[in-house]
């Protein structure tokens, strides 16, 4: 096996195992880890292909800001932020693996038809794949889907912002300090204890 043969198993391993990884996991950090590692199999797959451009984007965009916004997300929710009702998601799965099935199925009979011929890529021009060509790509041909995925992405992170607040619950009352004495948990020294109202034993 060449070693661009066993980059290619490498990576594509890493990305079915974070896949799973990421759909399977019970904690929210562990799916992040398991993103995270599908995320560095799709680098090595670009890096595969010669498109180092894309890799180094991939690693910094979605490695470095979309795994680490997860986390941050995750951090201020919390372990227990508003589970889903059993029911609810018990119906959720089996729709989603319904359809998920439905779409491998569909994608296999689309494949059959040509899996016996080989595919066969067109010349690219000197500039394929540089910075120049990929910049003007993304700024002029697909200047709209690019705003759209940036609109979703700044959506996203209100909602989580919203979402934690409203996770915070009711403000504790606040204690009535008349005497300067009770700023303090216990007595600063033996004799101030004795001026003091005994707090009852729960």
């Amino acid at each position: 096996m060449s070693a661009g043969g066993f980059l290619f198993l490498v990576c594509g391993v890493a990305c079915l195992a974070g896949a799973f990884v990421t759909v399977a996991a019970k904690s929210p950090v562990r799916s992040a880890v398991g993103l995270l590692t599908t995320i560095l199999g799709i680098a090595g797959l670009f890096l595969k292909l010669s498109a180092q451009f894309l890799a180094a984007i991939q690693l910094i965009d979605y490695a470095g800001a979309v795994v680490v916004l997860f986390v941050f997300v995750i951090m201020l929710l919390g372990a227990d932020a508003a589970p889903l009702r059993e029911d609810r998601s018990r119906i959720a799965k089996y729709v989603s693996a319904g359809l998920l099935a439905l779409m491998a199925f569909g994608t296999i009979m689309a494949l059959l038809p040509s899996a016996g011929t080989a595919t066969r890529f067109t010349p690219v021009s000197p500039d394929h794949g540089t910075v120049e060509a990929v910049g003007t790509m993304l700024f002029k041909d697909a200047i709209v889907p690019f705003e759209l995925a940036t609109a979703l992405l700044i959506v996203a992170v209100v909602g989580a912002i919203a979402v934690a607040r409203g996770k915070q619950g009711a403000p504790l009352p606040k204690r009535r300090i008349t005497n300067p004495t009770d700023m303090f948990v216990g007595p600063l020294l033996p004799r101030d204890d004795s001026g003091r109202p005994k707090e009852p034993v729960s």
